[in-house]
């Protein structure tokens, strides 16, 4: 499965869960629900992915997780903000870089609709 068909499902998989809930809770809810939907639709994923920084020869455990990874090809970040700031952007734009992957998606739940909310980050494409 292309990282394009896998984001189409995660797309689908979000606006249900916005449908569903609607916006106003904490992200760890909707990372929850996104990733049971998600697992429904037969996508391989995990959640909480340890992401060490590896600066020189020196490996930092330094906290960073990524919130879902689907099929060890798409960073999902979820946000629950007012609106997105460029520091979203370019924290999964590192994200992206560090687990040398293609393409993340940053989704803000806190929107009147999911899709307006929604950012797709590319790496290198």
């Amino acid at each position: 499965m292309t990282e394009n068909e896998i984001s189409q499902k995660i797309v689908g998989a979000a606006i249900e869960v916005h449908k569903q809930l609607g916006p106003g809770l904490l992200e760890s809810s909707y990372e929850v629900c996104l990733a049971y939907e998600l697992r429904q639709l037969g996508l391989n994923i995990q959640t909480q992915v340890t992401l060490p920084v590896i600066y020189k020869e020196v490996q930092l455990n330094a906290g960073y997780r990524i919130d879902i990874l689907v099929e060890n090809k798409v960073i999902i970040e979820i946000k629950a903000v007012d609106a997105l700031a460029d520091i979203h952007t370019a924290q999964i734009l590192t994200y992206l870089r560090l687990k040398d992957l293609k393409l993340g998606l940053l989704i803000n739940f806190n929107s009147v609709r999911v899709i307006d909310g929604l950012k797709r980050i590319v790496n290198n494409l």
